[in-house]
């Protein structure tokens, strides 16, 4: 029996803040991939090792969590002001579709190193010391993220000192703006049901006050005392009780039809990226998942939330995008619970320590807007070269 060749695609292997993924330039896919649709579908989840019902993805790139079964396709962009256009793929783990209803905040931050090293981006506006500024066109969100990318020598600066809660080792400090990221026209809206904070009625649950907002990424916030927690839990906490995470996606399901984001429940099980669940509570003193102590003082808030249907090891960048959104909005109950008033940043505790965000928000018209929210994070390539996948259906 004739057997055929495995199929060599040039990717490269990156690490953007607390995820990491497959990335590949447009060009460099097979004819079949470079348009939306099934084929390209299919090549994503084989490269990454889906479905896989054991739940571990051993035949693929993926390491068998939300953070690692992730997948970037990035292009020239066409756009007036904009260097790239960026793709992002959330791979399902043992299910066979891929998630394209929202961004990653987190391989964002590997965006425009990609770019700049895969010769994505006009040489004239790379200096040979200092920062590059690379325009990114989220194609996901439709929303633009400007990336400061550090350069030494012409190339991308990838080691410092830079320290991210979530990552082991410290690396180059890298500056996301995410540019006007709540969600708006063509009847969209910054916070969806209409409020700041609503009732969310879950039936065989119960009832929750929530923040639904959709900046940076559709997210739901909750209250930890309401549903039993502290704030302070950590991953093993949460994902190791089945009861809890069934109540966690029944919570979810029923958000994403009060945000108008589904037609019916059904429909949230091929929506797994979106929208996330979130509970915070105000700082309290409790141990990182590294052993770090983190104490009152060094936090505004305590936030945890859920991807893809498990508690998060740190913070997806989207969500922190959320966050500080959110926070920024007097009344809404990341406000709250950070104390309230006016503020243009937060520190907020997550599992695995801390993180620094900015938001820039201000009523207008009995509205609120966010022009844009920062963050640091940092990225760097783990391997270049090209990926082998077996030809199957695209």
């Amino acid at each position: 029996m004739a057997h055929a060749p495995q199929t060599k695609i040039t990717a490269t292997y990156m690490r953007g803040g607390t995820s990491k993924g497959v990335f590949f330039k447009l060009d460099d896919l097979p004819e079949s991939a470079r348009t939306p649709g099934a084929a390209r579908d299919a090549l994503l989840m084989r490269v990454i090792g889906s479905p896989d019902p054991y739940g571990k993805q051993i035949d693929g790139m993926g390491a068998a969590t939300s953070s690692t079964s992730k997948t970037v396709i990035v292009a020239k962009s066409a756009r007036p002001d904009h260097d790239v256009d960026y793709l992002f793929g959330q791979v399902s783990i043992d299910k066979p579709f891929v998630d394209w209803s929202g961004n990653c905040g987190n391989l964002s931050a590997a965006v425009g190193p990609f770019a700049i090293t895969n010769g994505l981006v006009d040489p004239a506006r790379i200096p040979q010391d200092g920062v590059a500024v690379v325009r990114i066109w989220q194609a996901n969100i439709q929303k633009t993220i400007i990336a400061h990318v550090p350069i030494t020598g012409g190339a991308v600066q990838e080691t410092g000192d830079f320290e991210l809660d979530g990552v082991t080792f410290p690396a180059a400090e890298l500056c996301l703006e995410f540019m006007d990221p709540a969600e708006e026209g063509d009847g969209g809206s910054m916070f969806p049901t209409g409020k700041l904070v609503d009732n969310l009625e879950v039936p065989g649950v119960g009832t929750f006050k929530a923040t639904m907002i959709n900046s940076g990424i559709p997210t739901i916030f909750l209250e930890a005392d309401a549903l039993g927690y502290t704030g302070t839990e950590l991953q093993d906490d949460i994902n190791g009780d089945a009861a809890a995470l069934a109540r966690f996606e029944t919570i979810r399901a029923h958000g994403a039809l009060r945000m108008g984001l589904i037609k019916n429940i059904a429909e949230a099980a091929s929506r797994q990226h979106t929208p996330k669940v979130a509970f915070v509570a105000p700082p309290k003193e409790y141990v990182s998942s590294s052993g770090k102590r983190i104490g009152t003082g060094d936090i505004d808030v305590l936030v945890r939330a859920l991807s893809m249907g498990k508690l998060h090891h740190a913070m997806m960048g989207t969500a922190s995008v959320a966050i500080a959104t959110a926070a920024a909005v007097p009344g809404t109950l990341v406000n709250l619970a950070a104390g309230g008033g006016e503020r243009d940043n937060v520190c907020f505790g997550h599992p695995s320590g801390t993180l620094r965000v900015g938001a820039q928000a201000q009523l207008v018209d009995g509205e609120w807007k966010v022009t844009k929210a920062i963050m640091s994070r940092s990225a760097r390539v783990l391997m270049e070269g090209r990926v082998h996948v077996p030809r199957d259906g695209f």
